[in-house]
Protein backbone atom coordinates (compact mmCIF):
# COMPACT_ATOMS: atom_id res chain seq x y z
CA UNK A 1 0.00 0.00 0.00
CA UNK A 2 2.71 2.18 1.14
CA UNK A 3 4.94 1.41 -2.45
CA UNK A 4 1.66 2.53 -4.18
CA UNK A 5 1.01 5.57 -2.65
CA UNK A 6 4.60 6.74 -3.21
CA UNK A 7 4.76 5.76 -6.44
CA UNK A 8 0.73 8.09 -6.97
CA UNK A 9 3.07 11.00 -5.78
CA UNK A 10 5.77 10.62 -7.83
CA UNK A 11 3.01 10.36 -10.97
CA UNK A 12 1.87 13.00 -10.04
CA UNK A 13 4.68 15.66 -9.40
CA UNK A 14 6.19 14.39 -12.40
CA UNK A 15 2.95 15.19 -14.47
CA UNK A 16 2.41 18.40 -12.78
CA UNK A 17 6.05 19.36 -13.11
CA UNK A 18 5.41 18.60 -16.87
CA UNK A 19 2.74 20.40 -17.36
CA UNK A 20 3.97 23.77 -16.05
CA UNK A 21 7.14 24.24 -15.65
CA UNK A 22 7.98 21.78 -18.41
CA UNK A 23 6.69 23.40 -20.95
CA UNK A 24 8.31 26.50 -20.71
CA UNK A 25 11.53 24.75 -20.91
CA UNK A 26 10.22 22.64 -23.94
CA UNK A 27 9.75 25.88 -26.00
CA UNK A 28 13.22 27.11 -25.19
CA UNK A 29 14.40 23.71 -25.67
CA UNK A 30 13.04 24.09 -29.04
CA UNK A 31 14.53 27.61 -29.47
CA UNK A 32 18.30 26.35 -28.69
CA UNK A 33 17.60 23.87 -31.33
CA UNK A 34 16.86 26.11 -33.56
CA UNK A 35 20.17 28.23 -32.55
CA UNK A 36 22.59 25.76 -33.87
CA UNK A 37 21.00 26.21 -37.29
CA UNK A 38 20.04 29.97 -37.13
CA UNK A 39 23.41 31.05 -36.23
CA UNK A 40 25.41 29.87 -39.62
CA UNK A 41 21.98 30.47 -41.32
CA UNK A 42 22.10 33.79 -40.70
CA UNK A 43 26.07 35.00 -41.36
CA UNK A 44 25.22 33.01 -44.55
CA UNK A 45 22.51 34.68 -46.31
CA UNK A 46 23.60 38.34 -44.82
CA UNK A 47 27.45 38.62 -46.01
CA UNK A 48 27.00 42.30 -46.06
CA UNK A 49 27.41 42.38 -42.28
CA UNK A 50 28.97 39.56 -41.46
CA UNK A 51 31.84 39.32 -43.82
CA UNK A 52 34.36 42.54 -44.40
CA UNK A 53 35.30 43.54 -47.93
CA UNK A 54 38.03 41.74 -49.87
CA UNK A 55 40.79 44.34 -49.25
CA UNK A 56 40.07 44.82 -45.62
CA UNK A 57 40.12 40.77 -44.95
CA UNK A 58 43.39 40.62 -46.76
CA UNK A 59 45.08 43.60 -44.39
CA UNK A 60 43.47 42.15 -41.24
CA UNK A 61 44.59 39.00 -41.36
CA UNK A 62 44.06 35.92 -38.45
CA UNK A 63 45.38 38.28 -36.20
CA UNK A 64 43.30 41.20 -36.55
CA UNK A 65 44.08 44.06 -33.61
CA UNK A 66 47.54 44.42 -34.68
CA UNK A 67 46.70 44.01 -38.15
CA UNK A 68 43.81 46.51 -38.32
CA UNK A 69 46.58 48.93 -36.19
CA UNK A 70 48.93 48.83 -39.17
CA UNK A 71 46.11 49.59 -41.65
CA UNK A 72 44.56 52.47 -39.79
CA UNK A 73 46.83 54.62 -37.41
CA UNK A 74 44.02 54.06 -34.11
CA UNK A 75 40.65 52.45 -35.59
CA UNK A 76 39.58 51.12 -31.99
CA UNK A 77 40.42 54.45 -30.53
CA UNK A 78 38.19 56.26 -33.35
CA UNK A 79 35.22 53.56 -32.47
CA UNK A 80 35.19 54.65 -28.79
CA UNK A 81 34.78 58.40 -29.70
CA UNK A 82 32.07 57.30 -32.37
CA UNK A 83 30.17 55.39 -29.51
CA UNK A 84 30.37 58.13 -27.14
CA UNK A 85 29.36 60.60 -29.44
CA UNK A 86 26.60 58.73 -31.54
CA UNK A 87 25.32 57.10 -28.07
CA UNK A 88 25.87 58.55 -25.56
CA UNK A 89 28.62 58.90 -22.59
CA UNK A 90 27.01 56.37 -20.59
CA UNK A 91 26.80 53.49 -23.42
CA UNK A 92 28.75 50.77 -22.88
CA UNK A 93 30.86 48.83 -25.52
CA UNK A 94 32.04 45.50 -26.69
CA UNK A 95 34.47 45.23 -29.58
CA UNK A 96 34.96 41.88 -31.06
CA UNK A 97 38.02 41.75 -33.56
CA UNK A 98 38.11 39.80 -36.46
CA UNK A 99 39.03 36.00 -35.79
CA UNK A 100 39.37 34.79 -39.65
CA UNK A 101 40.39 36.41 -43.00
CA UNK A 102 37.11 37.80 -44.12
CA UNK A 103 35.10 38.62 -41.34
CA UNK A 104 34.05 41.83 -40.30
CA UNK A 105 34.51 44.19 -36.91
CA UNK A 106 31.67 43.84 -34.46
CA UNK A 107 31.10 46.51 -31.84
CA UNK A 108 28.22 45.60 -29.08
CA UNK A 109 26.67 48.89 -27.67
CA UNK A 110 24.46 48.77 -24.38
CA UNK A 111 23.16 52.42 -23.97
CA UNK A 112 20.01 54.20 -22.65
CA UNK A 113 18.66 55.15 -26.20
CA UNK A 114 19.74 51.50 -28.18
CA UNK A 115 20.97 48.06 -27.76
CA UNK A 116 22.56 46.33 -30.37
CA UNK A 117 25.27 45.43 -32.67
CA UNK A 118 27.65 48.01 -35.31
CA UNK A 119 29.35 46.05 -38.31
CA UNK A 120 32.30 47.64 -39.49
CA UNK A 121 34.92 47.27 -42.09
CA UNK A 122 38.02 45.83 -39.90
CA UNK A 123 40.35 48.90 -41.08
CA UNK A 124 38.55 51.46 -42.41
CA UNK A 125 36.07 51.50 -40.01
CA UNK A 126 33.25 52.03 -42.06
CA UNK A 127 29.96 50.76 -40.68
CA UNK A 128 28.79 47.79 -42.83
CA UNK A 129 25.42 48.18 -40.83
CA UNK A 130 23.66 47.32 -37.32
CA UNK A 131 20.87 45.80 -35.71
CA UNK A 132 19.22 46.16 -32.79
CA UNK A 133 19.69 43.34 -30.21
CA UNK A 134 16.43 41.26 -31.02
CA UNK A 135 16.55 42.11 -34.77
CA UNK A 136 16.75 39.56 -37.41
CA UNK A 137 15.46 36.03 -36.24
CA UNK A 138 18.53 34.35 -35.22
CA UNK A 139 19.10 37.66 -32.62
CA UNK A 140 15.08 37.24 -31.38
CA UNK A 141 15.58 33.72 -31.10
CA UNK A 142 18.71 33.91 -29.04
CA UNK A 143 16.47 36.71 -26.80
CA UNK A 144 13.68 34.51 -26.27
CA UNK A 145 16.09 31.35 -25.21
CA UNK A 146 18.03 32.63 -23.08
CA UNK A 147 16.03 35.76 -21.44
CA UNK A 148 12.59 35.35 -22.62
CA UNK A 149 12.94 38.77 -23.70
CA UNK A 150 12.88 39.76 -19.73
CA UNK A 151 16.41 40.70 -18.99
CA UNK A 152 17.69 39.44 -15.72
CA UNK A 153 14.55 38.31 -14.61
CA UNK A 154 13.80 35.87 -17.82
CA UNK A 155 17.41 34.01 -16.64
CA UNK A 156 16.00 33.75 -13.38
CA UNK A 157 12.70 32.29 -14.44
CA UNK A 158 15.06 29.94 -17.08
CA UNK A 159 16.71 29.01 -14.29
CA UNK A 160 14.60 28.27 -12.19
CA UNK A 161 12.88 26.06 -14.81
CA UNK A 162 15.41 24.18 -15.65
CA UNK A 163 16.40 22.60 -12.13
CA UNK A 164 12.49 21.90 -11.76
CA UNK A 165 12.93 19.62 -14.94
CA UNK A 166 15.92 18.18 -13.59
CA UNK A 167 13.56 16.93 -11.04
CA UNK A 168 10.85 15.83 -13.83
CA UNK A 169 13.53 13.75 -15.27
CA UNK A 170 14.57 11.77 -11.92
CA UNK A 171 10.80 11.52 -10.74
CA UNK A 172 10.51 9.95 -14.73
CA UNK A 173 13.64 7.68 -13.98
CA UNK A 174 12.09 6.38 -10.57
CA UNK A 175 8.61 5.93 -12.22
CA UNK A 176 10.25 3.91 -14.92
CA UNK A 177 13.08 1.74 -13.12
CA UNK A 178 12.14 -1.99 -13.12
CA UNK A 179 12.20 -3.62 -10.42
CA UNK A 180 11.92 -7.06 -11.13
CA UNK A 181 13.98 -9.46 -13.88
CA UNK A 182 10.66 -9.72 -15.80
CA UNK A 183 10.08 -6.22 -15.89
CA UNK A 184 14.07 -5.50 -16.91
CA UNK A 185 13.43 -7.65 -20.00
CA UNK A 186 10.78 -5.33 -21.44
CA UNK A 187 11.81 -1.90 -20.01
CA UNK A 188 13.65 -0.78 -23.08
CA UNK A 189 10.94 -2.19 -25.17
CA UNK A 190 9.08 -0.52 -28.12
CA UNK A 191 5.67 -0.94 -29.35
CA UNK A 192 5.30 1.27 -32.29
CA UNK A 193 2.20 -0.75 -33.93
CA UNK A 194 -0.34 -0.64 -31.09
CA UNK A 195 -1.59 2.35 -31.91
CA UNK A 196 -0.99 6.18 -31.73
CA UNK A 197 -0.52 6.47 -28.08
CA UNK A 198 1.09 3.47 -27.20
CA UNK A 199 3.98 4.28 -29.52
CA UNK A 200 4.49 7.51 -28.11
CA UNK A 201 4.11 6.85 -24.42
CA UNK A 202 6.93 4.07 -25.18
CA UNK A 203 9.12 6.91 -27.11
CA UNK A 204 8.25 9.12 -24.11
CA UNK A 205 10.09 6.19 -21.61
CA UNK A 206 12.22 5.31 -23.56
CA UNK A 207 14.16 8.26 -24.33
CA UNK A 208 14.19 9.18 -20.55
CA UNK A 209 15.74 6.27 -19.41
CA UNK A 210 18.01 6.15 -22.18
CA UNK A 211 19.07 9.31 -23.20
CA UNK A 212 18.08 11.19 -19.39
CA UNK A 213 22.17 11.79 -18.73
CA UNK A 214 22.25 13.91 -22.00
CA UNK A 215 19.25 15.76 -21.33
CA UNK A 216 20.45 16.50 -17.82
CA UNK A 217 23.54 17.80 -18.95
CA UNK A 218 21.94 19.77 -21.50
CA UNK A 219 19.13 21.11 -18.77
CA UNK A 220 21.76 21.93 -15.94
CA UNK A 221 24.24 23.25 -18.42
CA UNK A 222 21.63 25.81 -19.61
CA UNK A 223 20.86 26.71 -15.91
CA UNK A 224 24.35 27.22 -15.23
CA UNK A 225 24.73 29.61 -18.15
CA UNK A 226 21.17 31.62 -17.06
CA UNK A 227 21.77 32.75 -13.51
CA UNK A 228 24.80 33.31 -12.02
CA UNK A 229 24.43 32.54 -8.22
CA UNK A 230 24.38 29.09 -9.23
CA UNK A 231 28.16 29.20 -9.71
CA UNK A 232 28.13 31.27 -6.38
CA UNK A 233 26.89 28.83 -4.78
CA UNK A 234 29.62 26.29 -6.12
CA UNK A 235 32.27 28.49 -5.04
CA UNK A 236 30.68 28.76 -1.36
CA UNK A 237 30.78 25.17 -1.17
CA UNK A 238 34.37 24.86 -1.46
CA UNK A 239 34.88 28.49 -0.09
CA UNK A 240 36.39 30.72 -3.21
CA UNK A 241 35.45 33.70 -4.43
CA UNK A 242 34.93 34.82 -7.85
CA UNK A 243 37.69 37.80 -8.48
CA UNK A 244 36.47 41.13 -8.97
CA UNK A 245 37.63 43.51 -11.59
CA UNK A 246 40.50 46.31 -10.10
CA UNK A 247 39.76 49.34 -9.29
CA UNK A 248 40.49 52.43 -11.18
CA UNK A 249 42.47 55.44 -9.38
CA UNK A 250 42.14 58.75 -9.41
CA UNK A 251 45.66 59.88 -10.96
CA UNK A 252 44.72 59.52 -14.85
CA UNK A 253 47.22 60.67 -16.56
CA UNK A 254 47.70 61.41 -20.36
CA UNK A 255 44.80 59.57 -22.04
CA UNK A 256 46.73 57.33 -24.51
CA UNK A 257 44.94 55.53 -27.21
CA UNK A 258 42.93 52.09 -27.12
CA UNK A 259 44.83 50.78 -29.74
CA UNK A 260 47.86 51.12 -27.68
CA UNK A 261 46.11 49.65 -24.30
CA UNK A 262 45.02 46.09 -26.75
CA UNK A 263 48.59 46.42 -27.89
CA UNK A 264 50.06 46.45 -24.56
CA UNK A 265 47.75 44.02 -23.33
CA UNK A 266 48.79 41.83 -26.17
CA UNK A 267 52.20 41.53 -25.09
CA UNK A 268 51.59 39.91 -22.10
CA UNK A 269 49.97 36.77 -24.09
CA UNK A 270 51.48 37.44 -27.37
CA UNK A 271 50.28 33.76 -27.56
CA UNK A 272 46.61 34.70 -27.10
CA UNK A 273 43.88 35.71 -29.68
CA UNK A 274 41.63 38.82 -28.18
CA UNK A 275 37.92 37.66 -28.25
CA UNK A 276 36.86 41.11 -26.78
CA UNK A 277 37.23 44.20 -25.34
CA UNK A 278 35.41 45.30 -22.87
CA UNK A 279 34.91 48.87 -22.21
CA UNK A 280 32.30 50.72 -19.23
CA UNK A 281 30.12 53.55 -19.41
CA UNK A 282 32.83 55.83 -17.78
CA UNK A 283 36.68 56.50 -16.89
CA UNK A 284 36.38 55.19 -14.06
CA UNK A 285 35.93 51.43 -14.55
CA UNK A 286 38.58 49.44 -16.39
CA UNK A 287 39.04 48.25 -19.86
CA UNK A 288 39.06 44.48 -19.96
CA UNK A 289 40.74 42.71 -22.90
CA UNK A 290 39.24 39.06 -22.99
CA UNK A 291 41.85 36.51 -24.74
CA UNK A 292 42.00 33.18 -25.78
CA UNK A 293 44.76 31.09 -24.44
CA UNK A 294 46.21 28.06 -25.71
CA UNK A 295 43.86 25.05 -23.94
CA UNK A 296 41.28 27.59 -23.11
CA UNK A 297 38.07 25.29 -24.53
CA UNK A 298 35.92 28.86 -24.76
CA UNK A 299 35.10 29.89 -27.69
CA UNK A 300 35.57 33.43 -26.63
CA UNK A 301 38.26 32.64 -23.85
CA UNK A 302 38.40 33.76 -20.53
CA UNK A 303 41.76 35.30 -19.62
CA UNK A 304 41.72 38.69 -18.75
CA UNK A 305 43.94 41.62 -19.06
CA UNK A 306 42.56 44.76 -16.87
CA UNK A 307 44.00 48.09 -18.16
CA UNK A 308 43.44 51.87 -16.62
CA UNK A 309 41.09 53.14 -19.25
CA UNK A 310 42.85 56.32 -19.52
CA UNK A 311 46.76 56.10 -19.25
CA UNK A 312 46.48 52.69 -19.89
CA UNK A 313 48.43 50.81 -17.50
CA UNK A 314 48.21 47.08 -16.06
CA UNK A 315 45.77 46.62 -13.23
CA UNK A 316 45.07 42.74 -13.04
CA UNK A 317 45.82 39.67 -14.81
CA UNK A 318 43.70 36.37 -14.51
CA UNK A 319 44.43 33.28 -16.33
CA UNK A 320 41.24 30.81 -17.24
CA UNK A 321 42.70 28.23 -15.19
CA UNK A 322 43.51 30.28 -12.50
CA UNK A 323 40.11 31.28 -11.79
CA UNK A 324 37.44 30.05 -9.24
CA UNK A 325 36.34 27.09 -9.81
CA UNK A 326 32.63 28.55 -10.66
CA UNK A 327 35.28 30.52 -13.44
CA UNK A 328 37.03 27.33 -14.50
CA UNK A 329 34.03 25.22 -15.06
CA UNK A 330 32.03 28.04 -17.12
CA UNK A 331 35.17 27.64 -19.44
CA UNK A 332 33.58 23.67 -20.02
CA UNK A 333 30.07 24.44 -19.61
CA UNK A 334 29.63 27.24 -22.04
CA UNK A 335 31.09 25.49 -24.99
CA UNK A 336 29.24 22.33 -23.87
CA UNK A 337 25.72 23.76 -23.57
CA UNK A 338 26.25 25.35 -26.74
CA UNK A 339 27.90 22.96 -28.76
CA UNK A 340 31.41 24.39 -29.62
CA UNK A 341 33.46 21.76 -28.05
CA UNK A 342 33.53 19.25 -30.94
CA UNK A 343 33.12 21.49 -34.08
CA UNK A 344 30.31 20.30 -35.89
CA UNK A 345 28.99 17.42 -35.03
CA UNK A 346 28.85 18.40 -31.62
CA UNK A 347 26.66 21.51 -32.62
CA UNK A 348 24.21 18.72 -34.58
CA UNK A 349 24.19 16.66 -31.41
CA UNK A 350 23.03 19.67 -29.47
CA UNK A 351 20.60 20.27 -31.84
CA UNK A 352 19.09 17.25 -31.67
CA UNK A 353 18.85 17.01 -28.20
CA UNK A 354 17.05 20.58 -27.90
CA UNK A 355 14.45 18.88 -30.32
CA UNK A 356 14.35 15.52 -28.67
CA UNK A 357 13.58 17.57 -24.71
CA UNK A 358 10.71 19.30 -27.01
CA UNK A 359 9.31 16.04 -28.45
CA UNK A 360 9.36 14.69 -24.46
CA UNK A 361 7.27 17.75 -23.52
CA UNK A 362 4.94 16.99 -26.54
CA UNK A 363 4.26 13.66 -26.05
CA UNK A 364 4.03 13.77 -22.39
CA UNK A 365 1.32 16.47 -22.85
CA UNK A 366 -0.37 14.15 -25.20
CA UNK A 367 -0.44 11.41 -23.42
CA UNK A 368 -2.25 13.50 -20.54
CA UNK A 369 -4.18 14.59 -22.81
CA UNK A 370 -5.62 11.51 -23.82
CA UNK A 371 -5.65 10.05 -20.55
CA UNK A 372 -8.28 12.64 -19.46
CA UNK A 373 -10.32 11.88 -22.52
Amino acid sequence: MALMTARRVWIWLHRWTGLTLGLLLTAAALLGALMTVLRPLDEAMHPELFRAPVAAATASGVAPVASVTQASATPLETLRRRVADEFGPKSTMTIRPPREPGESLRVMVRGPAWEGTLYLDPVTVAELGRRGEAEGLANLVFELHSALLLGDTGKAVLAFTALAYLALLVTGLVLWWPTTAAQWRHAFGLKLDKGTTRGLFDLHRFGGAVLGLLLAVTVASGAWMAWRPIGGWLNALVSEAAPKPPQVGKDHGERRPLDAIVAEAQAAWPDGRVGFVQLGAADTRPVRIRFKLPGDPHPNGLSSVWAHPVDGHVLARQRWDELDLAGRSTAWIYPLHAGELFGVAHRAITGVLGLLLFGMGVTGTWLWWRRRR
